[in-house]
């Protein structure tokens, strides 16, 4: 009877430490200042990111009007052929109004190690890359930059809390910079739910 009770004491006490450091290990929610909601309007176009090359500011105001197809990637991953379809999807409809917007992450069992030269290296060299890419950023945790806490905070974004899972993780906004989607890295851009969705916003 003893042992059956020490047994059930170091099960309750080995779950208590657990449940302790899983909510430790939760995400943190980003704390949000309230004067960056008001002034971010609820869409993507108060925000800047710089470019893969010429590390220049770029504001994605200058997206007005356009639906943008915002994407993390990597050049070292299981999923990194889908380049070819994010670029096959851009000489398709970046006519009609639709940009792709790739911000390479180290994220993911730093499987984006490269520097920007190399990236853009890579991309062109390997998928024929023509859509806008932006320097390497931190998409989740500490350090997260500024687009991807609106991307994945409904505090920010005003539809929707999200992590971003792993790489070619995949956020659609509309015209005004406003969230309408979010697909998950798996989901390639060739497949019909994406491109009804986007054909529904062009």
């Amino acid at each position: 009877m003893r042992v059956v009770l020490v047994l059930l004491l170091l099960a309750a006490l080995a779950f208590g430490i657990f449940s302790v450091v899983s909510k430790k290990m939760s995400k943190k929610k980003v704390v949000v200042d309230p004067e960056v909601v008001e002034a971010s309007g609820n869409s993507i176009h108060t925000y800047q990111a710089k470019t893969l090359l010429e590390g220049a500011d770029k504001d994605l105001a200058d997206y007005n009007g356009k639906v943008l197809l915002v994407v993390n990637t990597a050049s070292k991953c299981g999923l990194t052929p889908q380049y070819k379809s994010l670029q096959e999807l851009h000489t398709k409809y970046a006519a009609q109004g639709l940009s792709i917007l790739g911000f390479p992450s180290n994220d993911f069992m730093k499987q984006e190690p490269g520097t920007s030269e190399e990236i853009a290296d890579f991309c062109q060299k390997n998928y024929g890359v023509e859509f806008d890419m932006f320097e390497k950023v931190k998409v989740k945790g500490e350090g997260q930059h500024p687009i991807y806490q609106f991307l994945t905070s409904k505090d920010l974004n005003g539809v929707q809390d999200s992590n971003v899972e792993w790489n070619f993780q995949k956020y659609l906004l509309d015209k005004n910079g406003k969230l309408v989607a979010i697909f998950n890295p798996r989901v390639t851009v060739d497949s019909e739910e994406v491109i009804q969705k986007i054909e529904e916003l062009l």
